[in-house]
């Protein structure tokens, strides 16, 4: 008998901690929905992103410039600046349904959207 119980046991735990490990990252977060937005012209592309109420999602950002952009909403408090060229992904917890804007610091007056969650 060793530390952790009779040796069958054991060796269910041994192989069930291996399954585990050997599933990669990706395979836990496939269930995670990806929207992609893109900054681009002082723009966002789509300008509306739905997204499903009470489940994790995250959106994929990518400047294609020309210069830099930000992602920003002060009331999901979340922000990234971006250099052209740079793709970067923000995770949101569980939303309440609503409507949630952003906006890109640099292009004010249009780098404008909403995340629509139903």
């Amino acid at each position: 008998m060793n530390f952790f119980g009779n040796a069958t046991w054991s060796a269910a735990r041994a192989a069930l901690l291996a399954m585990l490990l050997a599933q990669s990252p990706a395979v836990f977060a496939e269930d995670m929905p990806t929207f992609q937005l893109i900054a681009k012209d002082g723009r966002f592309y789509p300008e509306t992103i739905t997204a499903p109420a009470g489940k994790r999602f995250r959106i994929e950002i990518r400047n294609e410039g020309p210069g830099p952009e930000e992602f920003e909403s002060l009331e999901l408090r979340k922000e990234t600046v971006l250099a052209p060229g740079v793709t970067r992904t923000l995770v949101f917890a569980p939303m309440k349904p609503g409507t949630y804007k952003f906006f890109g610091e640099f292009h004010m007056d249009t780098a404008k959207g909403q995340i629509v969650v139903k």
